[in-house]
């Protein structure tokens, strides 16, 4: 559409629909009013999205949302994630045992929840957690992925069934040595009953050369490894996202009698240093997308280190045809759509992320996020809008410098992200990171259909 100095009723028409195409701050580069001739929007659809593998990412210390996953999700498939964490000594210092004979009343291993803690089937699913005990230290010093393996025992020393409750707290007894014990309030959690056995067998009964420092005992005991039994969890399952910190930790409550008397005591051994490691097996249709053999047009993304779309732009110099070397790009917008019935009844992700290779094929912000770039937009998109089922982003300077051939595609990425935190700063700070800690997953519309992916650009011509 067009825009002349036909008067005033054309004037305001033209106001208006400039207007009503505003979905973020007005961006882009000035143009002298001598020189302008007209202003053009025009929508391409000739990008094309392909689903493709998200890149392995390091998971161990990812401490605040450490995943615990069976999800057998209807359209993407089967996603399973594993714990695997170090075990400490008490105040991960050097433990006397105490004098007198000792008997345990019982041992749990308390995983809290984290925020924002599950996604999945919570009403209609039911969860059986099995722990085992690691048969190979964990590493500090070295990085683990989200495709590492662990070794465990086969045997189980801690099992529960259990509905997902990630935002109902709990009351527990509290046992105060020499008190009578008191209930308590206490965050969201899961607690597996841990074998008591095992307890007396790796701390109470263990030799005291192992117990004279922490390094020592982690490399006795060398940890726990949980996970989600497939044959005891019912329903199609979910995601749970748990505090693998101080607060994760194994339970201990025990009697102790001294010269005839008996006294209830508890210690914790903390949990630290976790692995996180993740599995997706998909579905037909995601396979199909995988290999490029589907028909449907649709583009899948998935959390969890799971799923990203590659973005090409099809002879990209020539996206604005013969007026492409006199043009000035004002606005360009990416819009992505949501499939129509794929946001129920799991949401589509909050947020999602767009980023560029360099050279060096890493990652790198495109010029609209960077803050080193005078032509950054304020606010760059990439949150979902419920209201319309879709995503945007800004991308007018990268776009024009792909037209100039001031910048290469060596790949242009959608992916999912780890949600940012709303920020009042006048530019938003863009994440362009795996994300090992959220689980949503989108299926968008990349072709077929009016709600295909397109680029909104508004251009001005301008006197060569």
């Amino acid at each position: 559409m067009k825009f002349y100095k036909l008067g005033l009723l054309t004037l305001l028409i033209s106001l208006f629909i400039f207007s009503s195409c505003k979905r973020q701050e007005g961006i882009g580069l000035d143009v002298d009013p001598a020189n302008q001739i007209n202003g053009t929007l025009l929508v391409d659809t000739s990008i094309v999205l392909t689903t493709v593998p998200e890149d392995t990412v390091v998971t161990n210390g990812v401490s605040a949302r450490a995943p615990l996953s069976y999800f057998n999700d209807p359209l993407f498939g089967n996603t399973k994630a594993d714990i695997g964490a170090m075990l400490n000594l008490p105040g991960t210092v050097a433990y006397t045992i105490p004098t007198g004979e000792i008997s345990i009343d019982s041992a749990v291993l308390i995983l809290p929840y984290a925020s924002d803690g599950f996604y999945g089937d919570s009403l209609l699913s039911t969860f059986k957690v099995n722990v085992h005990q690691l048969s190979q230290n964990i590493v500090t010093t070295q990085n683990y992925y989200n495709t590492s393996q662990l070794t465990y025992a086969s045997d189980i020393i801690g099992t529960k069934t259990f509905k997902a409750r990630a935002h109902d707290t709990l009351q527990v007894y509290n046992i105060v040595k020499g008190k009578a014990d008191t209930l308590a309030k206490v965050v969201p959690q899961v607690r597996v009953p841990i074998s008591s056995s095992f307890v007396y067998t790796n701390l109470f009964n263990a030799p005291a050369s192992i117990l004279r420092s922490n390094a020592a005992y982690q490399n006795y005991v060398k940890g726990l490894y949980i996970t989600l039994d497939k044959s005891g969890t019912t329903g199609i399952g979910g995601n749970m996202f748990f505090r693998v910190d101080t607060s994760a930790k194994v339970q201990v409550y025990y009697k102790l009698t001294t010269g005839g008397t008996t006294d209830t005591a508890s210690l914790a051994l903390p949990l630290s240093n976790n692995v996180n490691l993740i599995k997706h097996a998909y579905s037909s249709n995601v396979t199909a997308a995988l290999n490029q053999t589907s028909k449907d047009g649709l583009v899948y993304l998935q959390g969890l280190v799971g799923l990203r779309s590659k973005i090409t732009f099809p002879d990209v110099k020539n996206i604005l045809g013969a007026v492409g070397k006199n043009a000035i790009i004002n606005r360009a917008e990416l819009v992505v759509n949501v499939a129509p019935g794929t946001g129920t009844p799991f949401a589509p992700n909050q947020q999602l992320t767009l980023y560029r290779l360099d050279l060096s094929r890493q990652r790198a912000l495109l010029q609209d996020a960077s803050p080193s770039d005078p032509r950054n937009a304020q606010v760059f998109g990439g949150r979902y809008d419920a209201n319309e089922n879709a995503y945007h982003f800004l991308i007018t300077a990268y776009l024009q410098d792909l037209i100039s051939g001031k910048s290469v595609d060596y790949g242009t990425y959608l992916a999912p992200v780890t949600p940012s935190p709303a920020t009042t700063s006048t530019q938003q700070t863009v994440n362009i990171g795996v994300t090992s800690t959220y689980a949503q997953r989108t299926v968008i519309v990349g072709k077929n259909g009016a709600n295909r992916a397109r680029i909104n650009i508004y251009y001005t011509k301008i006197n060569p």
